[in-house]
């Protein structure tokens, strides 16, 4: 009898122990990858900050070709509000220039020689007001996500639940890591949003 229960107990431990880490462990990624695409988003959203990144994958017509700028010239910041395009080849020198003009992303292009200068125009109040609301907006999505995941992970645990794979015990400690590894998501989303504003407010 014995020998049969401890066989229960360890069978029950190996199944269950794997499933609800693999639970979590799915969650987590799935929470980190939407908090890592919110960042990426926030960069092509213009701020009051140069980034490189606001026109390095701008398309660039190029030779019957499509060219993103990065693969034309090295950028660099020249504070307090220009990117600097130091371009390889000088006949491109031109269509980069059009290229990020085209891209209405708020910046006034010129060229002297092989580089271009793209510099942030100031925000108007309402520009300032249309792009917080964008930012708000794209955190919000992100939110809704991290609930759609959290509430994917809650009902594969209820389910498992109510088929016996795992004990009350089992799914009360995998709720509680669900509901922090959340709340950490969500953390993240209001660090990310508020740099964002005081970007925006600079």
């Amino acid at each position: 009898m014995m020998n049969t229960l401890y066989l229960i107990h360890y069978t029950l431990y190996t199944y269950t122990i794997p499933m609800t880490d693999q639970l979590l462990k799915t969650l987590e990624s799935e929470l980190t990858g939407v908090t890592q695409k919110l960042r990426q988003d926030f960069t092509a959203i213009r701020g009051n900050r140069p980034s490189v990144e606001t026109i390095q994958d701008i398309k660039v017509n190029l030779y019957d070709q499509w060219l993103t700028v990065k693969e034309l010239g090295s950028l660099s910041i020249l504070p307090p509000r220009t990117i600097q395009v130091m371009v390889w080849d000088k006949s491109a020198v031109g269509a980069v220039t059009k290229a990020i003009e085209d891209a209405h992303l708020g910046l006034s292009a010129s060229n002297e020689g092989n580089t271009i200068r793209a510099t942030l125009s100031p925000l108007g109040n309402e520009r300032r007001e249309e792009i917080t609301k964008t930012i708000k907006k794209t955190a919000e999505a992100a939110r809704i996500q991290v609930r759609g995941r959290r509430d994917e992970a809650m009902k594969r645990l209820k389910d498992a639940e109510g088929k016996k794979e795992i004990t009350e015990d089992d799914a009360f400690k995998a709720k509680e890591k669900i509901q922090k590894s959340v709340d950490r998501a969500n953390a993240d989303i209001e660090r990310s949003v508020a740099a964002k504003l005081e970007e925006l407010g600079e």
